[in-house]
């Protein structure tokens, strides 16, 4: 349900689960944060998903047994993604929803096909979204706009998420991970203490 593969020093971490629509359940979690916590040998890491969908967030299933909508995981996963030395870019190839917005706010950059929706309805589940989400989610788009997504509960399109900051740069689908190798060339042909200094020196 999660791959992950290295090539030339590449991370690459694949939701594969498309039956459920890369639903996440916190065996998944706990996979994510392994990975993501021994990526900070390399020189990036790359988040995705399969199919025609990132992630539609929590299982329900497990959202109704276990609590996992509110399961401390979720802002564990983020906070080791964040605090990475690597580049961590989310190669984001459909709709993003829910507690999977976490690992896509805590990425360096943020790639996306034109055909994704953003959205994160804690609100009309009667959740909290994870303290870190909402201040990586301001600091990214502003205070209003997050208020607008995360009270308001708005789904955005790939254009306004974009138009708002919270996607980098917009590519077609079949040119995604083309995008993507093209990014890690360059990232690839540097030191790893050159990309941690970088990183430190962008607030």
């Amino acid at each position: 349900m999660i791959t992950s593969h290295l090539r030339d020093d590449i991370r690459y971490i694949t939701i594969d689960r498309t039956s459920k629509a890369n639903a996440i359940t916190a065996n998944m979690l706990d996979e994510m944060i392994e990975i993501a916590g021994v990526s900070n040998e390399n020189k990036a890491l790359i988040i995705t998903g399969s199919g025609k969908v990132f992630s539609a967030g929590a299982d329900l299933d497990e959202v109704k047994k276990k609590d996992l909508a509110t399961s401390p995981k979720w802002e564990l996963l983020s906070d080791t993604i964040h605090r990475l030395p690597c580049v961590t870019i989310a190669a984001i190839n459909g709709t993003v929803a829910g507690g999977a917005m976490g690992m896509v706010l805590a990425c360096d950059i943020r790639i996306s096909v034109p055909e994704a929706y953003f959205f994160y309805p804690v609100v009309k589940l009667g959740y909290l979204p994870q303290p870190s989400d909402a201040l990586r989610l301001s600091k990214i788009c502003g205070s209003s706009r997050a208020k607008f997504i995360l009270l308001a509960g708005q789904k955005l399109t790939c254009k306004t998420a974009y138009e708002f900051g919270l996607v980098d740069e917009i590519v077609a689908g079949n040119n995604i991970l083309s995008r993507i190798d093209e990014l890690c060339l360059g990232i690839s042909n540097s030191k790893k203490s050159q990309i941690s200094a970088i990183k430190e020196m962008i607030p």
